[in-house]
């Protein structure tokens, strides 16, 4: 096993449809050999939200890194900022939306269930 150095600047984040912000991979088997993890950062702007949901197989964490917005889990609604983040098991689901005036960012980590 190597260690990896991955310089998240200079990967160009993908403009994604249905005001669901940008998106740039970070974490994938092509970058650094993660064959079965996936790490994203994902960008939102004012109006723009992420509906964050489990294919049923897999587990994400979502991580606040910058911005204020609002975390909807189970129809309730959290005011959010830097720090705050969510854990979704497989079947899970929740919206995070950006307010305030800066952008939201947020690391989202996918991981496949495992079989025990």
């Amino acid at each position: 096993m190597t260690t990896t150095f991955i310089d998240t600047n200079t990967i160009a984040p993908v403009t994604l449809g249905n005001g669901q912000g940008r998106h740039a991979e970070i974490l994938n088997d092509a970058l650094c050999g993660a064959k079965s993890v996936v790490g994203s950062l994902r960008w939102l702007e004012s109006g723009q939200s992420l509906a964050a949901a489990s294919d049923g197989k897999s587990h994400q964490v979502v991580y606040l890194m910058e911005g204020c917005g609002v975390i909807r889990l189970d129809g309730k609604d959290y005011e959010v900022g830097p720090g705050a983040g969510i854990y979704l098991g497989p079947s899970e689901t929740a919206s995070i939306s950006q307010t305030g005036g800066s952008p939201l960012k947020l690391f989202q980590l996918v991981v496949p269930k495992t079989v025990a």
